[in-house]
Order: structure tokens, then sequence, then C-alpha cells
């Protein structure tokens, strides 16, 4: 049997994931990350909560009670400068370039796989680690979960085969509803305890006032794209995103619109009405930074996500050098958004994953976005 470390959130998967690998036979650990500080990281607009009572702390109270109900040993570990340095900073200035990042897969990359991981192997001499997401490792391989509505493979698909290899995903193979059966005979605190939403480990906030806290309020017009009349004013073009329509405040409109680009230097958004979607239909994208965790791979059976939870879309790729990676698409897809991942998958294997750069409407260049 193995030693098996588990990111204990306090949340129900890893809970469950936690008591799977015990009734294996594993020799199980549990430890739970803190990779935020509302006070040392000036998160104050935005964030509803009081400081007297962090989310945090109580997640840390629960994954404390699940660990005891286990009979596991859990250890708290805080990465908060790691967090700020490898993920928020980057998060931070692809926003003020207009770009929109996804904090999720740097965390995965950075924070969990990488420095926890190192962490486990290391403090414990572990020979895995276990999260509680929806996926599943096979030989360093990334595959799809059994539960397609919750499998977690576009978060992941940033890690490398050494990452992969090390890690264990206990929830592969089973629907959310299973694990939240199986936490309820447990009589485990997380048993009905809601899933967590906003940004990863930051939690939930009013976004647009979150970026404020980080990134100045810069005024400016909402013009129509094609008659490049102005509707409208912005407190911020960065923090508007492509095919967003709450927000805008644009009063009077004969339909609702949405954006569909925006010049971040002359602090511009462009919007269109929601009846003209071809402003927002791309068919080709240059991305970077791709990672491939297989390299052996049918394109002719390959096909991509653009953003978490969407169908997948049937495309062809060209590999290019300097990890560089052209996507062809050409029935189209819609706010496909530079900054956000384009994941790849050959059938039921998550091939890797690349940041969209640039993307293109018939062979050319969108320059509004």
């Amino acid at each position: 049997m193995a030693k098996i470390i588990v990111g204990i959130s306090g949340g129900v998967d890893s809970s469950v994931a936690a008591y799977l690998l015990k009734q294996q036979g594993h020799e199980v650990i549990g430890v739970f990350m803190r990779n935020w500080d509302s006070l040392i990281n000036n998160d104050i607009k935005g964030n509803k909560y009081d400081f007297d009572q962090c989310p945090q702390e109580s997640d840390w109270a629960d994954a404390q009670e699940v660990a005891k109900k286990l009979d596991i040993k859990i250890y708290r570990k805080d990465f908060i400068s790691e967090y700020w340095d490898n993920v928020f900073t980057y998060f931070i200035e692809e926003y003020k370039n207009g770009r929109t990042p996804n904090p999720d897969i740097l965390c995965n990359k950075y924070i969990k796989f990488d420095k926890f991981l190192n962490y486990a192997l290391k403090e414990f001499n572990a020979d895995f680690i276990a999260m509680g997401h929806y996926a599943k490792t096979e030989n360093g391989k990334l595959y799809r979960a059994k539960d397609q509505n919750k499998d977690q493979t576009y978060f992941l698909a940033q890690l490398n085969n050494f990452q992969l290899s090390k890690t264990i995903f206990p929830l592969a193979d089973l629907s959310k509803q299973e694990v939240r059966e199986i936490a309820s005979k447990l009589n485990l605190i997380t048993a009905k305890k809601k899933d967590s939403t906003g940004i990863c480990f930051i939690g939930d906030r009013n976004f647009t006032e979150f970026l404020q806290n980080y990134i100045p309020s810069q005024p400016g017009n909402i013009l129509d794209i094609k008659t490049k009349k102005i509707l409208g004013t912005h407190i911020g073009a960065m923090y508007y995103t492509l095919g967003q329509r709450k927000g805008l405040n644009l009063g009077g409109m004969s339909e609702p619109h949405f954006v569909v680009g925006h010049n971040i230097k002359n602090k511009e958004i462009y919007v269109a009405p929601a009846s003209e979607k071809e402003w927002l239909i791309s068919d080709e994208l240059d991305a970077l930074n791709l990672n491939l965790n297989e390299i052996n791979f049918n394109n002719k059976n390959l096909s991509a996500k653009f953003r978490y939870r969407q169908n997948d879309i049937p495309v062809t790729i060209e590999l290019l050098e300097n990890n560089k990676i052209k996507v062809f698409y050409p029935q189209g897809a819609e706010a496909v958004t530079p900054g956000q991942q384009v994941v790849l998958y050959d059938g039921e294997k998550c091939l890797g994953g690349a940041t969209i750069d640039k993307i293109y409407r018939k062979k050319k260049l969108i320059t509004y976005v």
C-alpha cells in the first residue's frame, strides 16, 4: 500500500477522496492548503465577508472535522506568497492587458500540483498526492472522468507527465450524486455543503469590484462596433470580457447588447446587438505555452474546449516552434477569448492545453479584441 497525501479543502469531494483511499488500505494523511489572505492582499472591495469570519477558516474547521471522522492526521500548509507570485500577479497583468486568464488552471499548475506536490514528497516522503477532482490518470496520462458533467480535465490540461504520474483522482469513476451519497452515509459534515465558487482559493467576489483593488478604474466609452456611435460609458474596459452582457447598463436599446471587443489603450469597449452574433464567431486561433502530456494522437480525431462546460468542438491543429500552436475549427465557435485556455482531446484522453493568444475570422485577425 502507498503513502498518499490528500489535499483536503473542507468540501465534499476531497472528503470522500480521502475516505476511499483509506478504505483501499493506503496510509492517508490530509493537508489543508491556505493560499489567500484577504488582509495581507488588500482584498477589500467586492469582498462580502467579514474578516472575522473568513470562509477559509470555516473550511479549515470542516477539514479538521472530516479528518477526525475518518481517523486520519491532518496538517495545514500556507502557500500565500507562492500563490501571489505564481498565480495572482499573472492574473492581474493579463486583465490589465485586456485578456481573460483562468486562475484555476494556473493554481493547479503552480500550486496544487507543483508547490503542494513537492511539499508532500519532501515533507512526508509520500508516494502520491490525491485530490478531489473529477478526472482520471493512467501511466502519467490524463483522461476524462466518468461524470461528464463534472469532468475537470479542462483545468488540469497544463499538468506534465511527472505531476500526473504522482497524482491519484479517487473520484474518477463516480458521479457527484454518488459522492454525496457516500458522504451522507458516513455522516460527514461536508455531505450537503455547497461547492465552492468564484476565484480559485479566493472565493466568491463581486468580480468587477474585486479587480478594482488591484487595477484602478479607467472610465471610457462604449461604442457600437459597426457605427462607432457612443452608446454609453464604462468604468474600465479591462473589467469586461468577450460575450459579456451584464453590467453594460445600456438603457433605451431595442435589444440586449454584448461585448465583442475592446481597445485598452483608448479605453473603449465595442458592443453589438444580440441578433448579430457573427461579431463573436471565430474559426481559427493562435495559442502560446503549449503543454502536451501526450505526443501520440490522431489528428483526425481531435476536439477542443475553449472554456469549461463547453461541448467539444472538432478541430485540427498545426504545431509550431517555441510551444506555439494553430487551431482550426472551420465550423466556427462563439466568444473564443484571448487569455483563456484551448484544451485538446483525442477521444477520452486529454492531450494538454495552451493559452489563446489571437483569434481569427475566415483567416482575418480580429484586431478589435
